[in-house]
C-alpha cells in the first residue's frame, strides 16, 4: 500500500509540473518593458524585457521613468507616477493612480487611461497624449497628436490636438456628498476611478512646452528601439 501511495504522489506531482506552463500560457501578456529607470513592476524592480500582464501595477520613484511597448503603441510613466494595467477586450486600458502617464497609439490598438474624472482616449486615428493628476478632482490633459476625448460616464469633452486643458470637477448638487461611485466594466480587481456624478469643467492652460516634441519624437519611433 505504501508503494502504491508513493507512486500516486509522484504521478500527481509530475502532472502538476506539466500543467503549470499550460496555465501560464493561458494568461495573455499585454506587452513588455522597454525602458526602466528607478521603476517598479509589482513589488520587484522593473527591468528591460520584462513581460507585463493584466492586473500588474507599475510605478516610478522620484526622478524615474518607465516605458512599455504594447502592440504597436507605447505607454510611459514620468517621475513619481503609478498606474495599474487592466483587462479590456476593446482597448489597452490603464488606471492612473497618481502622477503623469502618457501614451502613443495606432488606429488598430486604441488606448484608454482611466482617471478619477473620466476615461481619456483618442478621438479617432493615431494619437499621442498625456495625463497628469494634480489633485483628487483635478488633472491636466495634453493632446500632442490627434484629438483626445475625456469621457465621464457619457459626458464627453474634446481636447484638441496641440492643446492642454485643466480638467476640474464639481459634485452634482443633486447628489449627496457621500454618494458611492458606480462599479465600472473592467473585471480585473481594480476599482473603477470614475465617479458619474462629477460635472467637469475644462480650462485651457499654457501652450505645450517645446521639450515635449522630443518625447513625442522618441515615442513615434519604432517601439523596438530601446
Amino acid at each position: 500500500m505504501r508503494t502504491i501511495a508513493r507512486s500516486c504522489l509522484v504521478a500527481f506531482l509530475i502532472g502538476g509540473l506539466m500543467n503549470t506552463p499550460l496555465l501560464a500560457a493561458n494568461e495573455k501578456p499585454l506587452g513588455m518593458v522597454i525602458q526602466a529607470d528607478e521603476a517598479q513592476l509589482g513589488s520587484a524592480r522593473a527591468t528591460v524585457g520584462a513581460t507585463v500582464y493584466p492586473g500588474d501595477s507599475i510605478a516610478t520613484s522620484v526622478g524615474g521613468t518607465m516605458r512599455l511597448k504594447v502592440g504597436s503603441g507605447q505607454l510611459y510613466l514620468l517621475s513619481s507616477s503609478a498606474a495599474t494595467l487592466a483587462e479590456n477586450t476593446s482597448a489597452f486600458h490603464a488606471v492612473i493612480n497618481h502622477g503623469t502617464v502618457g501614451f502613443s497609439s495606432s488606429v488598430a490598438e486604441p488606448f484608454e487611461l482611466e482617471t478619477p474624472l473620466g476615461v481619456v482616449r483618442p478621438s479617432a486615428g493615431p494619437a499621442y497624449g498625456q495625463v497628469t493628476l494634480t489633485g483628487p478632482r483635478e488633472m491636466i490633459v495634453s493632446a500632442y497628436r490627434g484629438d483626445l476625448i475625456v469621457d465621464n460616464n457619457g459626458e464627453l469633452h474634446t481636447i484638441p490636438e496641440g492643446k492642454s486643458f485643466r480638467v476640474t470637477a464639481d459634485l452634482d448638487p443633486s447628489e449627496p456628498p457621500n454618494a458611492a461611485a458606480a462599479q465600472g466594466p473592467y473585471g480585473t480587481g481594480v476599482k473603477p476611478a470614475v465617479n458619474p456624478h462629477f460635472i467637469l469643467k475644462l480650462t485651457a492652460v499654457a501652450v505645450l512646452a517645446v521639450g515635449t516634441y522630443f518625447l513625442y519624437r522618441e515615442l513615434s519611433e519604432s517601439p523596438s528601439k530601446p
